[in-house]
């Protein structure tokens, strides 16, 4: 096994969910003083890790999503990709930080910027206090081999509550029933892959038995698509138990609030709700992240993306409008920009680089927040790129990271910190 994949398998042991970052970054920073490198620590937590006269500067976050059993991470290898049980891999972004051991143990000259808690809304990133010396910064965040990414989407979790009233008691009739381990993913970048939400899927069921909710729970993490649901429910209609769906019969005494969350569920917006015909990838979408309504109080968080300001607009309006029409209040929070598509003199080296490593490479935009869009609006001199070596299914117990595409990535890196 090289010694990339090794650094990656000691850092999966180092618990790392985002908001719980401190002993990787403790970890991280003793690494990098043992190799005579400079740290800087800015008040957010982000990482500046430097030697020499750099001139390029490698950057990626150093928190992870945790789903399953994660932080308790158990990896195994299958068919050439590299895997966890039962949890969340840590790829995104633990690769990128093992490619950067690499090169520190090789000396390199170049900022290895690390940022904090990019999965909670790039906050790191909104709060960089550094005098970066380089004129280029390459992203590792991306997740397609030889592909070189030039744009992003900006996004926006729309929260939204209401208290209910009118209480009933209810004492028949009356369920559990719920949906698990669905596929999940990036409520970004597999948004448009067909992947079914447990929130919209259970909705649906619930209506077709004419339920009234008691009680709903739905959904995992703001950029996760659903794979759990379970709603506490009255309806005359007995449930069914499938492959899909498991319910019990509840006894004793429920209290219904009266309410609306079965029509309003099914009609917020969820999935692709433009596309963008130039770059072929959604333009803008919407995912119904996660639902919590237990005894009068609803709160629901709606994640929302879009190529542009005026796309993320477009969609943040659509569930805003329903949620004023059903009298919730909201708020909107962890706002982050696009990154405009941009070809110049660094990205076509970057690109150049990765046809010489791979044989091919294609400029590309991706329907998700990097870094790169809110950095690029701190520093507006830098140039900017973005690559990864291959990851599939992150923010889920089906992430999996291509071991054969690691090495070559890292050679492109080198490549690019010997030529900027």
């Amino acid at each position: 096994m090289s010694k990339t994949l090794n650094y990656f398998l000691e850092l999966t042991q180092i618990p790392h969910c985002s908001r719980d970052t401190s002993a990787l970054k403790d970890y991280l920073v003793h690494f990098a003083l043992e190799r005579n490198y400079t740290i800087e620590i800015d008040s957010s937590d982000n990482i500046l890790i430097h030697k020499g006269n750099p001139t390029i500067a490698l950057q990626a976050h150093y928190d992870m999503v945790c789903v399953g059993k994660a932080p308790d991470i158990q990896t195994y290898e299958e068919d050439g990709w590299l895997k966890a049980k039962d949890s969340s891999l840590g790829a995104d972004n633990g690769i990128a930080i093992a490619m950067m051991m690499v090169l520190m143990d090789e000396g390199k000259e170049c900022e290895f910027l690390l940022t904090s808690d990019e999965e909670i809304g790039l906050i790191g990133a909104k709060a960089l206090n550094f005098d970066l010396k380089s004129h280029s910064m390459l992203n590792l965040d991306s997740e397609d081999e030889a592909e070189v990414y030039i744009g992003c989407a900006g996004g926006e979790d729309i929260i939204a509550t209401k208290e209910y009233s009118k209480p009933i008691t209810l004492n028949d009739n009356l369920y559990e029933v719920s949906i698990s381990d669905l596929k999940g993913g990036h409520s970004g970048v597999d948004i448009d892959k067909g992947i079914p939400s447990a929130i919209k899927v259970l909705i649906a069921y619930l209506k077709e038995i004419d339920a009234k909710i008691i009680a709903f729970e739905g959904g995992e993490r703001r950029n996760s698509i659903p794979a759990n649901a379970k709603a506490i429910i009255q309806s005359s209609k007995t449930p069914k138990e499938d492959k899909q769906f498991t319910y019990k019969k509840l006894e004793g005494e429920y209290t219904l609030y009266q309410n609306n969350l079965l029509e309003l569920l099914d009609k917020l917006p969820h999935g692709v709700l433009e596309m963008n015909e130039e770059l072929q990838i959604p333009h803008s979408s919407a995912n119904l992240a996660l639902v919590d309504f237990k005894d009068n109080y609803a709160t629901i968080t709606v994640t929302t993306r879009g190529m542009s300001s005026d796309a993320l607009s477009l969609a943040s309006n659509q569930a805003i409008d329903i949620f004023k029409s059903n009298h919730y209040i909201q708020s909107i929070e962890d706002n982050y920009p696009s990154w405009k598509p941009d070809i110049n003199s660094f990205t076509q080296l970057v690109d150049r680089k990765m046809k010489e490593e791979f044989g091919s490479s294609k400029f590309v935009a991706i329907h998700a927040g990097l870094e790169c869009g809110v950095i690029s609006a701190r520093y507006p001199n830098i140039k900017f790129a973005s690559i990864g070596p291959t990851i599939e299914f992150p923010h889920s117990k089906s992430e999996r990271l291509k071991i054969s595409s690691v090495e070559k990535i890292l050679n492109v890196v080198r490549e690019l910190v010997r030529e900027v």
